[in-house]
């Protein structure tokens, strides 16, 4: 896999990177850039908004790629949640559709379920995607995981998502909780700003880093 370091462009960051290879929904072909990495600290949300001096969601490219990289909680069995806006950050309420199944299995191999997730997806609801439900607080547990958002400067479709994720949940015997989701934002307004929030607290730490495919 090739890696090589960009010039400063349009994005104003010293550490883009891109590389070609191989990634989850990516061909050997394609070029992933690096756009922006936000490093979350007892923050409430982290936002991703498209403007003059932070160019981050807009038609450079047709699908964007959010990491999730140990995302902790200060609450204990909240919810790690995301939306989308279509004024810039205004307002995080688009109307979205979507459908999400869970595989879980306990640290004591006593418990293990594949199953549709019911109260994780969304019918026509502006509310908040959940993307991890239910994340433990103690110092050990944390999640991980990614969100595909596919041309979301659109004037012409809805915009589809697609996200899986992995937890240390809750419970006291944890469990290895992945969700699965796809879903769509039903609107044909370009969707310029992401906001990743919980359910309840701050989001005490983790990464989120955001990529462009070509």
């Amino acid at each position: 896999m090739a890696l090589s370091k960009l010039a400063a462009n349009s994005f104003d960051l010293t550490d883009n990177y891109a590389f070609t290879g191989t990634t989850t929904g990516a061909t050997s072909t394609q070029k992933i850039f690096l756009i922006k990495n936000i490093d979350a600290s007892s923050s409430g949300t982290v936002s991703f908004v498209n403007g003059a001096s932070s160019v981050v969601l807009d038609n450079t490219y047709k699908t964007y790629l959010f990491k999730f990289i140990n995302i902790h909680l200060e609450t204990n069995d909240r919810h790690f949640t995301f939306n989308g806006s279509t004024d810039g950050g205004s307002n995080y309420n688009v109307t979205k559709t979507s459908t999400v199944f869970e595989a879980r299995h306990n640290e004591s191999g006593s418990s293990n379920t594949l199953e549709y997730a019911t109260g994780s997806d969304l019918a026509q609801s502006t509310a908040y995607q959940k993307l991890m439900d239910g994340l433990g607080n103690e110092n050990d547990k944390s999640g991980v995981g990614e969100l595909w958002l596919f041309n979301p400067s659109s004037t012409t479709y809805v915009k589809h998502f697609i996200s899986n994720t992995n937890i240390v949940n809750k419970d006291s015997t944890p469990f290895s909780r992945e969700l699965f989701i796809g879903g769509y934002f039903n609107t044909t307004s370009a969707i310029n700003a992401i906001n990743f929030s919980t359910s309840g607290g701050n989001i005490d730490s983790g990464r989120i880093a955001l990529y462009g495919i070509k």
